[in-house]
């Protein structure tokens, strides 16, 4: 996509006249994905709580930076709705069917963008539906797919835990709480990255998604089951077919996108936070609190798209105007100097922070959430007693867009599985076959760690109700654990 150039003339009534357009910063390109938390320090140095800044095609918005703002435009939406229709750039025309925020923005018949006694009747089904679940099948499911992604690295001594651990192992798990057939969840996992980052292909993969979450609701509708899906469908809220698939989508990309994003920061911490290992071994915080310091340091979601001002109003020192859209800074908030006057203290206990957003509109799923990460990571460090950081740590790299930054690889050595059963590990890994055989999704091939290509030449994996759940494989008792080690068990 082509980047009008700074010399356009901005739209009228936008933050770039306050301080003319050459003067913002972008929350894309290079800077801003190069080390977003020095341009959030920038930002509120220049401009305190509240910041103009442009988005792609840039447009401008406001990013609110300050924890006490944050809260204030998530709490209010008299003030600050949450319905896209209010977007005065979009109303002007200034965004196309094929911009990059189109799927993360374009309105919907979802709880996510509508306020009042619609978004009651809406979350309303969405909460209902998620309390259903029992957490102890939810963790169940989360203990077998784990066990499934360690099994197809745990002989082989090294892993890469971003493609082939924290990245699945979600997306299995919901689309296993949502009714579909296993196999859906590597394609899955691929068009929901490539949507969340905003790239040039994230319309397809926001068209993928949304066929195949349409194919199970007309599945469903005929032959429900125990299942989110089929929860939603007879939800007195009395859904229509269009709202089910696109509170399943919400649901599927929000859980999906955080969760892998908090499996992974809390593993690096883990690995790498000498901080962090100093507290845990004294047996000071448990794996728990561990994910709630992540969450502080490094939320899952660093903005959220978005708030949109329903009048011309204040926030943080700064001239809103009707239309204006509103970034939450979830991550600048979370170091608000106001809040956390010293970064390197802990937060033990404390879930004020903003990583899963606040007021009507706060994550309905974070609970789901915490599961799959606290008892995914409970498993691989169980499987993988003495796991270790596989390069330096100055060699990884972090990939960064408007709404999240993640880790592009975690590689991590280990004692192979084999060896400390007291067998001889493989010299090498066996070759992978010219023509595999059709493998659950639970064990990603690796076809499914290459960029997503959404084309009609790949149509959607054919539904297998019918497959049972894998085995679970036996295993023998593990030494005394990393993890028992670092939380402070015996």
């Amino acid at each position: 996509m082509s980047t009008p150039s700074h010399s356009s003339a901005p739209p009228p009534g936008c933050p770039a006249h306050q301080l003319g357009q050459g003067q913002l910063r972008r929350l894309y390109g290079p800077e801003a994905e190069g080390d977003p938390s020095a341009l959030y320090d920038e930002l509120r140095a220049e401009h305190g709580q509240v910041a103009p800044v442009l988005v792609h095609g840039d447009l401008p918005a406001w990013l609110v930076l300050g924890h006490r703002e944050n809260l204030d435009a998530a709490r209010t939406p008299s003030r600050f709705s949450r319905d896209s229709r209010h977007w005065r750039a979009a109303q002007e025309g200034l965004v196309p069917p094929d911009h990059p925020l189109t799927p993360m923005t374009a309105w919907q018949p979802v709880c996510h963008f509508v306020d009042g006694s619609q978004h009651e009747r809406l979350r309303a089904a969405v909460t209902g539906s998620l309390a259903r679940f029992d957490r102890r099948g939810v963790r169940r499911y989360v203990t077998r797919f784990a066990h499934q992604l360690v099994d197809r690295f745990a002989d082989a001594g090294e892993a890469e835990l971003v493609a082939e651990f924290a990245e699945h192992l979600p997306m299995l798990v919901m689309t296993q709480l949502m009714g579909m057939p296993e196999e859906y969840g590597p394609r899955l996992v691929q068009a929901a990255r490539d949507l969340i980052k905003g790239t040039e292909t994230a319309v397809e993969s926001n068209d993928y998604v949304t066929t195949a979450l349409r194919q199970l609701v007309e599945r469903k509708q005929t032959q429900p089951g125990h299942d989110f899906a089929s929860w939603l469908i007879e939800h007195e809220s009395a859904l229509s077919t269009d709202e089910v698939t696109e509170h399943l989508r919400l649901v599927l990309i929000a859980a999906y996108e955080t969760t892998a994003n908090l499996i992974v920061n809390t593993l690096l911490m883990v690995l790498t936070d000498r901080r962090f290992r100093a507290s845990l071994s004294g047996g000071h915080m448990t794996l728990p609190d561990a994910l709630e310091q992540v969450l502080w340091d490094a939320p899952p979601l660093s903005t959220v798209l978005g708030r949109w001002a329903t009048g011309d109003t204040t926030l943080g020192g700064q001239q809103i105007k009707t239309g204006d859209l509103l970034l939450l800074g979830l991550a600048a908030g979370n170091t608000d100097p106001e809040i956390r006057p010293d970064l390197h203290q802990p937060v033990h206990g404390n879930r004020s922070h903003l990583a899963f957003s606040s007021g009507p509109h706060e994550c309905p799923g974070q609970d789901i959430g915490r599961a799959i990460a606290d008892t995914g990571i409970d498993v691989l460090l169980a499987r993988l007693p003495d796991l270790g950081l596989g390069v330096n740590e100055t060699e990884l790299v972090w990939d960064s867009s408007l709404m999240s930054r993640h880790l592009r690889q975690l590689p991590v050595r280990f004692t192979p599985a084999q060896e400390r059963r007291g067998k001889p590990a493989a010299s090498s890994p066996a070759p992978e076959p010219s023509t595999p055989a059709p493998a659950p999704a639970a064990q990603p091939d690796r076809a499914a760690r290459t960029p997503h290509q959404a084309t009609s030449s790949n149509p959607l994996p054919p539904p297998n109700p019918a497959s049972g759940p894998a085995p679970e494989p036996d295993r023998r008792k593990e030494q005394r654990p990393l993890w028992l080690r670092l939380f402070g068990g015996k």
